[in-house]
């Protein structure tokens, strides 16, 4: 019996017109090997065990061979980027594969990228290399650990096909479990080129899959947008509380149902830099780590042009009038739960941002001090106050720190335990990634698997990793990473 027996499956894409996406099959690599397997999302999604199926799982998801049940597509989408409108976009090097059904109930979509060219290819070959596919493999995994969400990564295959970009690299595959990889993108290439049917085909089945309760709305259209306002703002304010830097906010990279999509130059914040351009192709700084929420309201803004033949105009702007107060409501709550602090005072924003300040000026290390922070019911003050240059301004904010610490009806101990679980030991610094991906690239795993045990559980301390904690090395420090994959 195949694998793919024992799963559920819900085609429910390719059961959309053809003008949606073209049907294309993989183009195979050569002498395909597994790098890893992500047996705790394998587990859920309702995947046999690995070991009795590894040969043929690596067969079917490199796209070798196919099975039955799949159907694969490149869809079709358009987008903003770098703010001007590109029609020319598309699954360039990724195919959706099948869609399955987990043992939640959720549909998945199964998507292959780097599966080779497909019509909206461009000049592109449509293959990914290893640096590219172990960065988002990690990453994936590194927010679904952080509670933010996000898409995920299956499994990654390297192979022995070369491919060209600045040098010569291998071919590799990842494989990408996302709820939707509906964009903003593509109700704008449906809004662009006038086809309004398909435009409001598209509204009611991302209603009928993602958003279900908006058809008891008197709005249903106005009342989906709202909800995508909503979880977009959530979204962007966890990466800020968090310190993750995207890095290619385009409106093609934005998903319709607010999750992490598309990981390319993304870092995690080291020393607290809220200027940092972590994107070397950024020449502008668009998408700075400081400007992540404005771009998020452009984007939205962009979405709600491409809304317009379904939304009244005032119900648009009085959606996007919301995304403001809901991104700083949900960052403020994020950053109370960071310091431990469960009620609202007034002053409470004082204290942040005379906190981001001396962060910034003192280039203080992002994680470790809000992680330290969180072991003051073991560590005195002063070893937070030592990790700050200005010894002086760091002693005045822990001061004011603790005197508001007092308002709070919690004890050191029970706030201490509460912060840890929002406050990680371990992130995915982009040092930390290239080790990985050096050793990858070698043909050693080793240290994904390490990275993925701290990275699926990042606030437990892992003793046995401790290594994986430490600061960045000079050569590991803002790190810039280009688009190239």
């Amino acid at each position: 019996m195949s694998v793919w027996d024992s799963i559920s499956f819900n085609n429910r894409f390719t059961a959309l017109p053809r003008l949606f996406y073209t049907p294309i099959q993989p183009t195979p690599l050569s002498n395909v090997q597994w790098i890893a397997w992500n047996h705790n999302l394998a587990n859920e999604l309702g995947f046999p065990s690995f070991e009795n199926a590894s040969e043929e799982l690596l067969e079917t998801l490199s796209g070798n061979v196919e099975p039955e049940q799949f159907s694969p597509v490149a869809m079709k989408y358009a987008g903003h980027q770098f703010g001007s409108y590109n029609p020319d976009l598309g699954d360039g090097r990724g195919l959706l594969l099948a869609q399955v059904v987990a043992k939640s109930g959720e549909t998945f979509d199964l998507h292959l990228k780097g599966a080779g060219k497909t019509p909206y290819s461009r000049m592109g070959d449509g293959r990914a290399v290893i640096r590219s596919t172990v960065r988002e493999y990690l990453c994936s995994e590194a927010m679904a650990g952080l509670n933010i969400p996000t898409t995920r990564a299956l499994a990654m295959m390297t192979s022995d096909t070369p491919v060209y970009r600045e040098k010569q690299e291998w071919g590799a595959l990842l494989v990408r479990a996302a709820e939707s990889h509906i964009r903003f993108g593509h109700f704008e290439h449906l809004f662009y080129t006038n086809q309004l049917a398909e435009h409001k085909l598209l509204a009611d089945k991302v209603i009928e899959w993602h958003f279900p309760e908006c058809l008891d709305e008197d709005k249903p259209y106005a009342a989906m947008f709202n909800e995508i306002v909503d979880r977009t703002a959530e979204m962007v304010a966890l990466w800020q509380a968090n310190g993750f830097a995207h890095g290619v906010m385009n409106t093609d990279n934005m998903s319709i149902i607010g999750q992490t999509f598309d990981y390319g130059p993304f870092a995690f914040l080291d020393e607290y830099d809220p200027r940092l351009i972590c994107n070397h192709s950024d020449y502008q700084g668009r998408y700075a780590f400081n400007q992540q929420p404005r771009i998020g309201l452009w984007n939205l803004s962009a979405l709600a042009h491409s809304l317009s033949p379904l939304v009244d105009k005032a119900d648009l702007e009085a959606a996007l009038e919301q995304y403001e107060p809901q991104m700083n409501g949900y960052f403020s709550q994020m950053m109370r739960r960071k310091l431990g602090l469960l009620s609202k005072q007034e002053g409470d924003s004082r204290l942040f941002e005379s906190m981001f300040e001396l962060m910034s000026q003192n280039k203080v290390d992002y994680p470790r001090f809000f992680r330290t922070l969180s072991n003051l019911d073991t560590l005195p003050p002063q070893e937070v106050i030592d990790l700050i240059i200005d010894r002086e301004a760091a002693k005045l904010w822990m001061d004011n720190y603790l005197q508001r610490c007092e308002l709070e009806d919690s004890s050191v101990a029970e706030r201490c335990e509460k912060m840890r679980q929002v406050n990680p030991k371990y992130i995915l610094r982009n040092y930390l990634a290239q080790l990985a991906i050096d050793k990858a690239e070698r043909g050693d795993s080793s240290d994904i698997e390490a990275l993925m045990v701290v990275l699926a559980d990042p606030y437990s301390e892992h003793p046995d990793y401790e290594h994986l904690a430490a600061l960045p090395p000079e050569w590991g420090k803002a790190m810039e990473i280009s688009c190239s994959s």
